[in-house]
């Protein structure tokens, strides 16, 4: 008489599926006894107060506030909105290399190091010279524009 094909492993992987099985198969009675199908309409709505909070509460209409469609400005600013937002600073130029054809200016208000490009200088400048200048944001920080030199 040969032996049975039948291992441990495999009885234990055989009780395991009959076990998910009957877990899913009392999974599904209770939800067939509870009866319902899902969240009504008002009970999945959310809502949101004058705050910008989410709320399960509709707001109140007496407190509501009109707002212009003009009023409002997504995305970024137009040129002409950036342009009139320029102001002149003052700074010392810390660092100029002429052969690389660039330098930094320290900033005398913000104490903030600027870089400056040969390109944007009205005016040959050197290290110590007191000048006037409009920050530029650039690819890797702000940068330096239109750079004169004061006396």
């Amino acid at each position: 008489m040969g032996r049975s094909q039948e291992t441990f492993s495999k009885k234990e992987r055989e009780k395991k599926k009959i076990k998910e099985r009957q877990d899913k198969a009392e999974k599904m009675e209770a939800r067939k006894a509870k009866g319902k199908k899902g969240k009504s309409l008002e009970d999945m709505m959310a809502y949101l107060d004058e705050n910008g909070n989410l709320t399960s509460k509709p707001p109140d209409p007496r407190q509501k506030k009109v707002f212009k469609q003009e009023d409002m400005q997504i995305g970024v600013p137009t040129q002409a909105e950036r342009d009139a937002n320029v102001v002149k600073r003052r700074g010392v130029v810390s660092f100029f290399n002429e052969d690389k054809g660039f330098g930094f200016i320290n900033d005398v208000d913000t104490r903030e190091r600027i870089f400056v490009h040969v390109n944007q200088l009205t005016s040959r400048i050197q290290e110590n010279d007191k000048v006037m200048f409009e920050v530029q944001m650039g690819p890797k920080g702000p940068s330096a524009v239109n750079v004169e030199i004061v006396q």
